[in-house]
């Protein structure tokens, strides 16, 4: 059985990742295998409206890229050079057919994907910041699926560490080594 602390260094290592290795694909199997976790993920009203997009094709990924936003912190970084981009992605979509609210459970797949992609030595980047519309025309998406969230996964061609939050502080920056570090709040801050 898992224990707590197996739990805790799985969190500790899902960290964002913003750069690739390229030369490393991601088979379709391997999202599939990701998206079956969502099967098993909390669901508000048990509703399961959520839907994916699964990209792995190179001119697919050529479409998508332009439609990110990447790092909104790294005010100089458009997000990854070519050489660096993600090798798949997975488009989280709203079925709206089946209602206009999916309450907390895209939060709650992401996480288990991200989780579930870190134990077969992958990395991710959930990216809100994109052109829906222009996702959706590029990935030819019909109408009643609402694009939400995109995951660009990949194996990672960057640190990332996990660093005390200094005066409240909380933009995730690069270091000299330029390896990510993300400033996060000591516990005393989280109980009220």
């Amino acid at each position: 059985m898992t224990t707590f602390d197996d739990l805790k260094a799985l969190l500790l290592t899902d960290r964002s990742v913003r750069r690739f290795d390229t030369t490393k694909p991601i088979p379709r199997d391997t999202l599939l295998r990701l998206v079956e976790l969502t099967r098993y993920c909390a669901s508000g009203r048990n509703a399961q409206p959520l839907r994916y997009r699964l990209v792995t094709g190179e001119a697919e990924r050529e479409r998508i890229f332009p439609t990110l936003a990447w790092a909104g912190y790294y005010q100089d970084w458009d997000g990854p050079s070519p050489a660096e981009r993600p090798t798949a992605y997975l488009v989280q979509c709203l079925d709206t057919e089946l209602g206009n609210n999916c309450l907390c459970d895209d939060g709650l797949q992401l996480q288990a994907i991200t989780l579930g992609a870190t134990t077969l030595g992958l990395g991710g980047c959930i990216i809100k910041a994109f052109n829906a519309p222009a996702l959706a025309k590029a990935l030819e998406i019909p109408e009643r699926y609402a694009p939400r969230y995109v995951l660009a996964l990949g194996v990672p061609a960057e640190k990332v560490h996990i660093v005390e939050m200094k005066d409240g502080d909380f933009k995730y920056f690069r270091n000299a080594n330029d390896d990510q570090c993300v400033p996060k709040r000591p516990l005393s801050e989280l109980i009220i």
